[in-house]
């Protein structure tokens, strides 16, 4: 069960990859400022993480007209994420989560997928500036993907 619906949104500091090399970015440095979508997915390169990140980076412009940065969370390394986000141009910020400390103060780990370790479950959260948890869903499993209406509609609140 993901955290609930006005819990205090757990900050975090994950790397990024950019063009400039490796970057912090800070759940709470948009506090005050700007909603967050936080979308965990298992793992890059995989089909259903792709069409969604796709999908998402080509539907950025609902997201940013309701006040909201999209970031997406996985396990990969901020590496292999860079590379999945070139080759898939995939266009929101991606941030690793290699030691899975937010998956797991999310409550969104997943065990065992595939056999193959541990991931960040198919996840969606949307934080309000005030830094509160004002959606919260987990998928069933890695291949359903969030409601993304309800996302929005959580964001337009």
């Amino acid at each position: 069960m993901p955290i609930a619906v006005g819990s205090k949104a757990p900050d975090f500091i994950l790397k990024t990859k950019t063009s400039e090399g490796l970057k912090d970015i800070k759940l709470s440095d948009n506090f005050g400022k700007k909603q967050t979508v936080l979308l965990f997915f298992p793992l890059a390169y995989t089909s259903v993480c792709t069409d969604q990140l796709c999908d998402v980076s080509n539907g950025l412009d609902g997201y940013a007209s309701l006040g909201a940065e999209v970031i997406g969370i996985s396990v990969d390394s901020p590496f292999a994420q860079e590379a999945w986000a070139k080759s898939s141009k995939i266009t929101i910020p991606l941030v690793s989560d290699l030691n899975k400390e937010t998956a797991k103060a999310y409550d969104v780990l997943f065990p065992g997928l595939a056999g193959i370790g541990d991931t960040s479950a198919r996840a969606a959260f949307v934080i309000g500036k005030d830094g509160v948890v004002k959606y919260a869903e987990q998928t069933a499993t890695p291949k359903d993907l969030p409601n993304s209406a309800a996302i929005k509609a959580a964001l337009a609140k």
